[in-house]
């Protein structure tokens, strides 16, 4: 445990002036680090096996992550007045505290994809109560309840999306609703930055996720993979929401453009289903992050 009493105190560098955007976009791919805030953030990342470099925090909230911080005696405490933490941070830390935490190695684009396919399944099952006659039950040639198992896999790609609360609230969605998994373009928000986290109240952490090296080229490598890339859009010649679920695609990647402008017209020519979801009363178009909710939600 370190007592803080300086602002300046160069032992605490990760956690100076958070504010300040052109900083921590600097700072933090460097460092290959990120920050972590609230005890509910913070217990989130530790779950997904993060490993912190230090925690930062007032002292009344000592207590409440005593837990977490008997795990890591190893891993610096500094605490400190309200007023000196403020004036690290530039702002005031009522969420209970901050973690700087070391950034996981990305996972490649092709191992997600394997991944995200591998692991889920869905399945139906017959339950059939009273029957005493073995005929209605069926005999050696009634398939096997296990034929009727089906692998399925969702993945959502969000193309350059520039606002970090939008990002955040998106992988929330796809955490709640069950997304396999997550990928950004390389010029896409970080899910990795303090807002984004925070909105996302931590899951961005429960929700693989991989950077695409290549936009839209790599389009073809998820196509390899047996998804059906579908783009939301209001461009000429979409189909509904409702149609692209009536087609029940096994694999499904849904895209998402950046706020305002949309898809590139680049993406947009290599997808298999543009998609648009109907509006009424004159409304022309969602927020990406609810739109990703709705088109989650429908096509889980």
């Amino acid at each position: 445990m370190i007592r803080l009493d300086d602002a300046h105190d160069p032992r605490v560098a990760d956690y100076t002036s958070l504010t300040d955007v052109a900083l921590r976009r600097k700072l933090e791919p460097e460092r290959g680090m990120y920050l972590a805030e609230s005890s509910k953030v913070l217990r989130r990342a530790l779950d997904a096996g993060h490993r912190p470099r230090s925690f930062f925090m007032a002292e009344k909230w000592v207590h409440d992550l005593a837990d977490v911080i008997d795990a890591h005696p190893e891993v610096p405490l500094f605490i400190g007045d309200d007023q000196v933490l403020e004036a690290i941070t530039g702002f005031h830390l009522h969420r209970g505290a901050l973690a700087a935490m070391q950034r996981p190695v990305p996972v490649p684009l092709g191992e997600l994809l394997a991944t995200a396919q591998d692991h889920k399944k869905r399945s139906r099952i017959a339950i059939l109560e009273g029957l005493v006659d073995h005929t209605n039950v069926g005999g050696p040639e009634t398939p096997q309840f296990s034929s009727n198992m089906r692998t399925r896999s969702r993945i959502a790609i969000f193309e350059n999306i520039v606002d970090h609360t939008n990002l955040g609230a998106a992988f929330r969605s796809a955490a709640a609703i069950g997304v396999d998994a997550v990928l950004v373009t390389p010029s896409c928000a970080d899910p990795l930055y303090r807002r984004s986290i925070r909105v996302s109240m931590g899951t961005v952490f429960q929700v693989p996720w991989a950077r695409i090296d290549s936009w839209p080229g790599d389009i073809d490598m998820i196509k390899e993979h047996g998804y059906v890339v579908a783009g939301m859009t209001l461009g000429e010649g979409a189909i509904t929401l409702d149609d692209l679920v009536a087609e029940d695609h096994p694999h499904l990647a849904l895209v998402f453009g950046t706020e305002g402008h949309g898809l590139t017209r680049q993406a947009d020519r290599r997808l298999d289903r543009r998609v648009t979801i109907p509006m009424m009363r004159g409304v022309d178009s969602l927020n990406v992050a609810a739109s990703a909710a709705v088109a989650f939600y429908a096509t889980r």
